[in-house]
């Protein structure tokens, strides 16, 4: 029987999701119907910004085109310590998904009229990683309800707390 080695140990224990951007508004103006994870194709300057954590989710999106899947929107601040090579913040970044998870996407966004929203950027064994929901866009009643029931939960927390005491 072959045991497992302290380094290997060690390595399991790094494996741990790095939180880097979240976006906290999506779930607020969308209903999410599946989140798959992404690769991002990002420069050096990118990677090195976004460990930083100067990275903005908030206005983006994705967009399918060609065959390919496309993030818009998504800042990338200028990295701090940057010599001579630089990026544009803006810039369309291409999202690395196999073939058939592509398809998948083609398929529910173009069928139901759904749309592509990131909803948390992180760190996944080094390499930074998208979660991408597929996503109906909420009405405004439906917001309504969403923060009734958020304030209703509150209180009730709030009541149970009370009646436990001091």
């Amino acid at each position: 029987m072959a045991r497992t080695s302290t380094k290997a140990q060690g390595d399991q224990k790094r494996r741990v999701d790095r939180l880097l951007a979240e976006n906290r508004k999506a779930a607020h103006d969308y209903h999410f119907l599946d989140v798959l994870e992404a690769g991002v194709a990002l420069l050096g300057t990118e990677v090195k910004s976004i460990r930083e954590g100067r990275v903005n989710l908030r206005e983006s999106y994705g967009r399918i085109e060609n065959g390919e899947v496309f993030l818009h929107n998504l800042h990338i601040s200028p990295y701090s310590h940057k010599g001579y090579a630089d990026h544009d913040p803006l810039r369309r970044r291409k999202l690395l998904l196999h073939r058939r998870e592509i398809r998948k996407l083609i398929g529910q966004i173009v069928e139901k009229g759904l749309t592509l929203v990131p909803v948390r950027l992180y760190l996944k064994n080094g390499r930074v990683k998208v979660a991408l929901a597929v996503a109906r866009g909420k009405q405004a009643h439906d917001k309504r309800e969403t923060i009734r029931r958020r304030e209703i939960d509150r209180e009730t927390r709030a009541a149970m707390k009370q009646q436990r005491g001091p």
